[in-house]
């Protein structure tokens, strides 16, 4: 079988290259990791020797690319772990609807809570705005553990691709201490003490490198 390549940035600051890394983890697969430390002078043109696009992650098989994290996530369920995704169709539907709404939405709260693995922020306080983002994510937590959480800790159950794209999103909540209760506390606790999570987080706490950044709340 061809070569499974994975190009990553930084663990400590890319959320969008957790989601394919975790869930090429938990589907077992033997892959290389090729990580480029983010912001740096060479980092664009570096990034440009595996993807298109410029950014990470990127995943290379054999002669074939595959950039962006959700693409890279159905790649891997099509290829090789169709169990990325929940066996039932009415099911897996809903599941690509919230994994589609992490993707393209959220946006205030990736702009007031940047990804930092490292970093604890106690008592950090949310205006209304990222707030009623958060209540939308946790109002997702809910209401998939609730209708199709049986059979596991996770969203649909076992984990799935929608595990995956709401695993940085748990990061930032223990980075900035969102207090969560009930369903959503014991869903993130499961994200969180997974494995392969634990794994990453143990290598962002290695890395070297610090990206300087800004928390700012909108207006």
């Amino acid at each position: 079988m061809a070569q499974l390549i994975l190009v990553i940035g930084n663990k400590n600051y890319s959320s969008w290259s957790l989601r394919p890394w975790l869930a090429m983890k938990q589907a077992a697969l033997d892959f290389t990791e090729v990580r480029i430390p983010l912001d740096t002078p060479t980092t664009h043109q570096e990034i440009l020797r595996y993807s298109p696009s410029g950014r990470v992650p990127v995943l290379q098989h054999g002669d074939l690319t595959v950039w962006e994290s959700l693409a890279i996530c159905e790649y891997i369920a099509d290829r090789f772990s169709p169990n990325l995704w929940p066996e039932d169709a009415a099911v897996r539907a809903v599941a690509r609807s919230v994994s589609a709404e992490m993707h393209s939405g959220f946006v205030k709260v990736r702009e007031s809570m940047p990804m930092d693995c490292r970093a604890r922020h106690p008592g950090f306080a949310l205006n209304a705005i990222v707030q009623a983002e958060c209540d939308r994510i946790t109002a997702i937590w809910r209401e998939c553990r609730e209708k199709f959480g049986a059979g596991g800790d996770l969203l649909f159950g076992q984990f799935t691709i929608a595990d995956a794209m709401f695993a940085p999103v748990v990061s930032r909540f223990m980075t900035y201490d969102v207090q969560l209760q009930g369903i959503e506390k014991a869903y993130a606790e499961a994200v969180w003490s997974l494995p392969a999570m634990q794994e990453w987080v143990a290598a962002a706490g290695r890395e070297e490198e610090s990206i300087s950044y800004t928390v700012q709340l909108p207006d």
